[in-house]
């Protein structure tokens, strides 16, 4: 009885150790399960961190805008790509920072702890860039990022020179029919001859307003791209708008001459086109002396076809060449306002050239003529907007 106690109990013991043994290796197991999960779980968290940082700068790269950060003691501690393009060499410290405006809206900010916003002029040629600092969170660190204004500024500048030309222009006219118009009413009627001349006057100047505004709405138009849905016969359309204007020509006694070689067709707005070639031959017959010609020519260029106005009239002088083409700019302004002439016509010629992805040039001598050049792509990508 004693012996089978006792193997009884060293059995019992035994079961005891073998279960005792299975538990310490089902948690060492866990354990291991829990070391891998928490293993997995860190490297995807940092992995995701990597591709956060990543794209964040990826995404401050690719930016216009220029972004620095300073540690609250002025010290930079990032720049992104597009700083350099704003600043050149770009400074370790806030201390060192080109333009002062930059170096005293950085010291404000962390100073006040608020947004600080100014413009600041750099470079030559000039530029206008926009800054704002700010505080990057309550340590004092600032934030400046910067913004290239100049173009703009350029353009709120043409703008308000538009506005201000348009008002001028318009007024001319108006008060010159006001003034006929008054002068008729006030007893002029009574005389024939006085009538006919202010009667003249009015329909003159009616129609110069009309010119105005007529080519005021062209221009607003083509500002917003060319419809190239036609296939456009260069040469013949050249040869339609030189007759049209032969009876001009003929009356300021100024010889029109066309030439067009046989050129392909393009992809176009019949209508923008006409408009284009209208007033470059306008232009050349309105400039010419008497006795003078006017020389059209096309012909074909490899992948281009090359429109040439030449004049034998007053010329440019050079210092006017790079401004012709703005709006209401005129070299002569007596002589512009005399034969009829917007000031419109070759800011008109040079949006319908640019819609048609082709260029405009102008060669000119002080009493001798001009020659305007345009070339049109034969197979120009659509640029409509």
């Amino acid at each position: 009885m004693f012996e089978l106690a006792i193997s009884i109990a060293i059995g019992v013991a035994l079961v005891i150790a073998i279960v005792a043994l299975v538990r310490t290796s089902d948690r060492a197991a866990q354990d291991r399960e829990a070391a891998d999960r928490a293993s997995a779980a860190l490297a995807a968290q940092t992995q995701s961190t990597a591709d956060e940082r990543e794209v964040r700068g990826l995404i401050l790269a690719s930016m216009e805008e220029g972004v620095l950060l300073f540690d609250p003691d002025g010290t930079r501690v990032f720049a992104n790509e597009a700083i350099h393009r704003h600043l050149g060499d770009v400074p370790d410290s806030a201390d060192r920072l080109r333009p002062t405006g930059l170096r005293d809206a950085v010291r404000r900010s962390g100073f006040v702890g608020a947004h600080i916003g100014t413009e600041v002029e750099t470079g030559v040629p000039t530029r206008w860039l926009r800054a704002a600092a700010q505080p990057a969170g309550t340590d004092g660190s600032v934030l400046l990022v910067l913004r290239d204004v100049t173009e703009a500024r350029r353009l709120d500048a043409v703008r308000r020179d538009f506005v201000a030309n348009a008002s001028h222009e318009l007024k001319t006219p108006v008060a010159a029919i006001q003034a006929a118009a008054e002068t008729l009413a006030s007893g002029a009627a009574d005389d024939p001859v006085a009538a006919r001349r202010f009667a003249a006057q009015l329909e003159r100047d009616a129609h110069r307003l009309s010119r105005i505004v007529s080519d005021l709405l062209d221009l607003s138009r083509l500002e917003t791209g060319s419809e190239r849905s036609d296939r456009v016969a260069i040469d013949a359309l050249v040869t339609e708008e030189a007759e049209r204007r032969g009876k001009d020509a003929s009356d300021a006694d100024v010889a029109l001459r066309t030439t067009t070689d046989g050129v392909p067709a393009i992809s176009g707005s019949t209508r923008d086109l006409r408009l284009m070639i209208g007033n470059l031959i306008d232009n050349a017959i309105r400039y010419s002396q008497p006795g003078g010609a006017v020389d059209v020519r096309v012909r074909a260029e490899p992948s281009a076809v090359l429109i040439s106005i030449h004049d034998e009239g007053v010329g440019i002088p050079q210092r006017d060449l790079p401004r012709i083409f703005e709006r209401f700019y005129r070299v002569d302004q007596a002589r512009s306002r005399d034969t009829g002439g917007t000031g419109l016509g070759l800011s008109i010629v040079k949006h319908v050239c640019e819609n048609h992805g082709g260029t405009v040039s102008v060669e000119s001598e002080l009493g001798v003529g001009s020659t305007f050049e345009v070339r049109l792509p034969t197979d120009a990508p659509d640029t409509t907007l």
